[in-house]
């Protein structure tokens, strides 16, 4: 079975058999799930859910999408343009599956936060010294023709004069 990949900003409110909607901006792909039983199915993409590999033809997502939540529970891998089908799963295999999955995205978002442990480490955080560097001193620009200066002039007189 192929699948077509679309870039799109939005998600139709309709979606296509064999049609990969794929938003950057909002770094979700989305697609009626292949084995015809009409459910969305939404990946999400980032370091902690899937991954889109574009060669400029073809899309391929990592890993496999198990559709775990849904009746058909499908399993399969979109590889350049291509639906494999995988082997089914389990209900302990899904259940270590989500397990990971969630463990991975905790970690994920743990990685992200800042740590004041480190922050406050002085090996971490030294500070680098800094000696005043001597400045020009300041002064006002001069009009071409002071005469002339009006307003601006006399605020730059009152200013630095």
């Amino acid at each position: 079975m192929v699948i077509t990949p679309v870039f799109v900003e939005f998600v139709p409110d309709v979606l296509q058999e064999g049609t990969l909607y794929i938003s950057m901006i909002y770094a979700t792909v989305v697609h009626k799930c292949c084995c015809g039983c009409g459910n969305e199915v939404v990946t999400p993409l980032s370091p902690a859910d899937w991954q889109l590999i574009y060669d400029g033809r073809t899309i391929s997502l990592y890993p496999s999408i198990g559709s775990w939540s849904l009746p058909c529970k499908s399993h399969y891998w979109i590889t350049h343009n291509q639906i494999r089908w995988a082997s089914q799963w389990s209900s302990a295999e899904i259940e270590a599956g989500q397990a990971a999955d969630s463990q991975a995205k905790s970690n994920y978002i743990d990685c992200l936060k800042p740590r004041p442990d480190v922050l406050a480490s002085p090996s971490v955080l030294s500070p680098i010294p800094l000696s005043p560097v001597p400045m020009a001193a300041a002064s006002p620009p001069t009009p071409a023709n002071p005469t002339q200066a009006g307003w601006f002039g006399r605020i730059m007189r009152r200013l630095f004069g």
